[in-house]
């Protein structure tokens, strides 16, 4: 048989073998949390496929740049980069898919976005050393006895599990997302309280998407388009605050720029600062110097605005800043 297909079959049981234990490690460490079992995973069947890709990326990576070989820390660091990004575009992606945030590192030290944090990076650096280095040694050479004919059977019947779980794993997950997205709460808290009731309320395999991820943030289609929208309203007034910028030089300038990020002020004191600051234009006289004054004015009165419902779509998903 062609040894390409072959070596692909190879990566393919690995994959799996290593999703069912990162399956494995995720039910026990829940069962330790929570003293109940809990079925973890986007799949309904006894596998994480994250931590399989995670350690069939890795190995590629190894081979490639590595040509196989390596020092621990060079392969440490293909781990913690390789997974670390895994976990990052999962995240970003699953989110985009089904509008909610299935898991969130907000609160844990040195965190990117909330969805990765060095904790995991490390660990995800260890464990690559250990299966690099040591376990996958003893796979492949187990694997290595096997008739290639028996290779390609098992890795077609993982391409078929996988295939059948994605589609009913898919619609129920878009069931979810439904429930997500008909929610009229304004707060993706409340939204996400309802939706967990809703999914307790359901049958045996929505109650199981729940008990999964019981951190499930909904992130709602019109939320996110508010925040989206925000955004762009911010970026729009920081852009015409500049060209406004451009023709005030000196003194005048600093004063105006420090006006716009002072918070916890009173706002008679931001008032002030920024009155200070119009009286501080230089080269402009009579007529020039009022519109120069009223133009300014309204730029930060626009960047104002901008920041508060910017902030407001953020509180409302709890975004963190």
């Amino acid at each position: 048989m062609n040894q390409n297909l072959i070596i692909a079959c190879k990566l393919l049981i690995e994959l799996f073998l290593f999703s069912c234990a990162g399956w494995m490690m995720e039910v026990t460490l829940k069962y330790i949390q929570y003293h109940r079992f809990i079925n973890r995973g986007y799949l309904i069947g006894p596998y994480c496929p994250i931590y399989g890709c995670g350690v069939v990326a890795d190995t590629v990576l190894v081979g490639i740049i590595l040509k196989g070989g390596g020092s621990y820390a060079d392969v440490f660091l293909v781990g913690l980069v390789a997974c670390g990004a895994l976990e990052y575009f999962v995240s970003w992606f699953m989110e985009k898919m089904y509008h909610a945030r299935w898991w969130d590192y907000s609160t844990k030290p040195m965190n990117l976005n909330g969805r990765i944090w060095i904790g995991n990076l490390i660990l995800f650096g260890l464990g690559t050393v250990i299966i690099v280095k040591w376990i996958n040694p003893v796979l492949f050479g187990i694997m290595a006895l096997w008739a290639d004919r028996t290779v390609v059977l098992f890795a077609a019947g993982i391409v078929a599990l996988f295939i059948s779980d994605n589609i009913a794993s898919g619609i129920l997950m878009n069931l979810v997302k439904e429930e997500i997205d008909a929610r009229e709460e304004d707060n993706t808290e409340e939204i996400s309280l309802k939706v967990h009731e809703l999914l307790r309320d359901k049958h045996m395999l929505m109650r199981r998407i729940s008990e999964a991820y019981p951190e499930l943030q909904a992130r709602p289609q019109r939320l996110t388009r508010q925040l989206k929208e925000a955004r762009a309203e911010m970026k729009q007034a920081s852009k015409h605050m500049k060209a406004e910028l451009a023709s005030v030089s000196g003194k005048a300038k600093e004063e105006f720029q420090q006006s716009l990020k002072m918070r916890g002020f009173r706002k008679a004191e931001r008032e002030a600062m920024f009155e200070r600051m119009l009286e501080n234009l230089e080269g402009l006289r009579g007529e020039a110097r009022e519109e120069k004054k009223a133009r300014l004015a309204a730029a930060r009165e626009r960047m104002v605005a901008a920041r508060e419902r910017l902030r407001e779509a953020q509180e409302k998903l709890s975004v963190h800043r």
